[in-house]
């Protein structure tokens, strides 16, 4: 558990990867950091949606394998475990959430939503993993899981809703 605020370094504006790690600054705003990094990468979303699946996949799959690697990195630049406003993890959770769902912002709405209530709440096993795998993989794969997680209830809302 992190403290309730901790503080934003300054090497966010400084150094390339702490700046992408938290978000292009969006994980340094002073309420629900996760959140805000989210909303920033919503907006990739519909440029993602212009892709093939096979190429969204393999963005999805980059931006774990990079994440797992500069969270871990800027985690450690920053002598913390998760610092709070590293969002690149809600990054690649928002992206995952929105693979192969249609394009429309009522699935953007829904889609955020859902993505946000499981990766505040992370039900088993998303609770598991953030309490028991640590470092860069660590950082990166409770929202991996909660993305995952938010995929597959949006393509059953696609079935339901249509």
């Amino acid at each position: 558990m992190q403290p309730a605020t901790q503080t934003v370094p300054v090497s966010v504006w400084s150094n390339p990867w702490h700046n992408l790690a938290f978000g292009f600054g969006s994980g340094t705003l002073p309420k629900a950091p996760g959140t805000w990094g989210s909303l920033v990468a919503l907006a990739f979303v519909p440029l993602l949606q212009m892709l093939s699946g096979w190429a969204y996949g393999v963005v999805i799959i980059a931006s774990m394998l990079f994440g797992i690697w500069l969270c871990g990195k800027v985690a450690e630049d920053l002598g913390v475990h998760d610092h709070e406003g590293i969002v690149w993890d809600e990054f690649a959770g928002i992206w995952i959430t929105f693979w192969l769902v249609p394009a429309g912002w009522y699935w953007l709405l829904l889609g955020f939503v859902v993505f946000r209530i499981l990766d505040i709440f992370k039900p088993w096993p998303i609770c598991w993993v953030d309490r028991h795998v640590h470092g860069g993989l660590g950082i990166m794969l409770d929202d991996i899981l909660a993305g995952f997680a938010a995929c597959g209830l949006m393509h059953l809302m696609v079935l339901w809703l249509g």
